[in-house]
């Protein structure tokens, strides 16, 4: 039941000139972190927290907080306008802002992800209020065999986000699975596909691949394409227009369900932003207006991965916060600092300890609109830094991607594996195969064989165990519908056009 007495009391303590201040600082911190790759919420939580070891409970958790917020909406301004994702969530954001940057429209792009991002927190703060414990108590629910099914309902996104041809899509996938298969075998500890090499030890870490299949790709294109006349005119046309009223309406929809998306998603241990936002980006096909346009610059297809991972953290924070249970690598750095500070998380915590509860539900709402007002005002900057030329710009994401990929694990090994998958991204975007699907099934696979070969061991091997529990039976089914309704609609065109060629 909600305490409006300690609602009360925890506005006056956010809206006090100190909070705010540290809110103002926090989100400004996080759209950095987040635009810088190789950095992201966790790394960025990490790096506060002797700080925030050294200040009071209440502005500690909330100068954290707003870090994590943040960071998440500043992973797609890199991935908008020069195709480097700040952040793994905002790789499927690269799908249609890239494209709109190159159409010269960068302005409208950065503000269907500034209005996504902020709608998608503003919605997940609610969800934390009022649906904490019921959220936590459906999360409790998922064992093996549903943590399988959503990851194989995940995979099955692979049809729509394949373009022209499934078939390519499908090998990508089946690429992207082999990849995560890499490293040491979680459940008998022997190593794979390593080649005796320490460093596949832990497989191939994710973030490198994103840095080389996108930044590194787009970089060796515009070194070979140099500053030829198409590209010099599509920047001095480049505008910083921002996304309309009515632009902002039609996107509502879309807004709305990939927020509900990614608070469901955040709330399950492990799920993440990244998944969050891939479903949400799929499921948004289904109700955008310019569904057609998608791959080729649709802004719901900015706004529907933005609003879902921003829409995952308040999710995240409900296990947290309701069990004490860390679902992500940042919260699990909240619930360090959270200890320190001597916070009992759980159940209780809502009758223990109110004003911080509703303090950090207060302090999300203030940190949504702050992100709409720092990346209002610095939008005209990013859209000049990415008008120079190609020459410039091209060593300056080189630099950023070498960095940020080393900064992971302070390991050349990790740049090496950029530079590869730099290579491997550039022939696979020559030859018109679509990148996306590997970094599904990089984010999926470890999740879905993990989960698979628990469950099978819980049931001696009998595969019914999918299909006997509700959830998964449900995930399995909607998985195999969204990957057969693009085929089917691909049989159903070609059938009218060849009807239509006979008549």
């Amino acid at each position: 039941m909600i305490d409006l007495n300690s609602i009360v009391e925890s506005f006056q303590t956010i809206f006090s000139i100190q909070i705010l201040l540290i809110i103002l600082l926090g989100s400004a911190l996080g759209i950095i972190i987040g635009a810088l790759p190789g950095l992201g919420p966790t790394v960025g939580t990490t790096l506060m927290l002797p700080i925030a070891f050294d200040m009071p409970t209440i502005p500690a958790i909330i100068l954290l907080i707003s870090i994590y917020v943040t960071a998440e909406y500043g992973g797609s301004i890199t991935a908008i306008l020069i195709s480097t994702p700040g952040t793994t969530a905002a790789t499927a954001t690269v799908e249609d802002g890239y494209p709109l940057t190159l159409k010269g429209e960068p302005g409208k792009a950065l503000g269907a992800s500034l209005v996504g991002s902020t709608i998608g927190g503003i919605m997940t703060s609610f969800v934390l209020l009022i649906f904490a414990i019921p959220l936590m108590k459906f999360a409790l629910k998922f064992g093996p065999t549903e943590y399988f099914a959503l990851g194989f309902f995940g995979l099955s996104l692979v049809a729509s986000l394949s373009g022209k041809s499934i078939l390519k899509g499908l090998l990508m996938a089946i690429f992207g699975l082999l990849l995560a298969t890499v490293g040491i075998d979680h459940i008998t500890g022997y190593s794979r596909f390593t080649f005796d090499s320490v460093f596949l030890y832990d497989g191939i870490s994710l973030l490198p691949a994103l840095m080389g299949l996108y930044a590194v790709s787009e970089i060796i294109i515009m070194f070979l394409s140099g500053e030829n006349k198409m590209i010099r005119e599509m920047k001095e046309k480049m505008n910083n227009q921002f996304i309309k009223l009515k632009e902002v309406i039609s996107l509502l929809p879309v807004i709305f369900q990939s927020g509900i998306i990614g608070a469901i998603v955040g709330v399950l241990p492990g799920a993440g932003g990244s998944i969050g936002s891939w479903i949400a980006y799929d499921q948004s096909k289904r109700i955008a207006k310019d569904r057609e346009e998608y791959g080729k610059g649709a802004l719901s297809g900015v706004a529907a991965p933005e609003t879902a991972n921003n829409a995952t953290v308040g999710g995240a924070l409900v296990p947290l916060l309701s069990l004490g249970i860390p679902g992500s690598p940042t919260t699990a750095v909240l619930l360090g600092a959270l200890i320190f500070h001597g916070v009992s998380t759980g159940p209780d915590l809502i009758q223990k300890d109110p004003v911080l509860f509703y303090g950090i539900v207060l302090s999300m709402l203030v940190t949504s609109v702050f992100i709409f007002v720092l990346g209002y005002t610095l939008k005209n900057i990013w859209i000049k830094i990415i008008k120079l030329p190609n020459m410039v710009i091209a060593p300056i994401i080189l630099a950023i991607a070498v960095i940020g990929t080393y900064s992971i694990n302070n390991m050349m090994f990790d740049v090496y594996v950029m530079l590869i998958f730099g290579i491997i991204g550039f022939f696979l975007r020559k030859f018109d195969f679509p990148l996306a699907p590997i970094v599904l099934a990089l984010v999926l696979g470890e999740i879905m064989e993990s989960n698979f070969r628990r469950a099978l061991m819980i049931s001696d091997g009998s595969w019914l165990i999918f299909f006997t529990k509700p959830i998964s039976l449900i995930l399995i089914l909607i998985a195999v519908m969204s990957f057969m309704t693009p085929i089917f609609k691909k049989i159903y065109a070609m059938f009218n056009s060849n009807k239509e060629i006979s008549n």
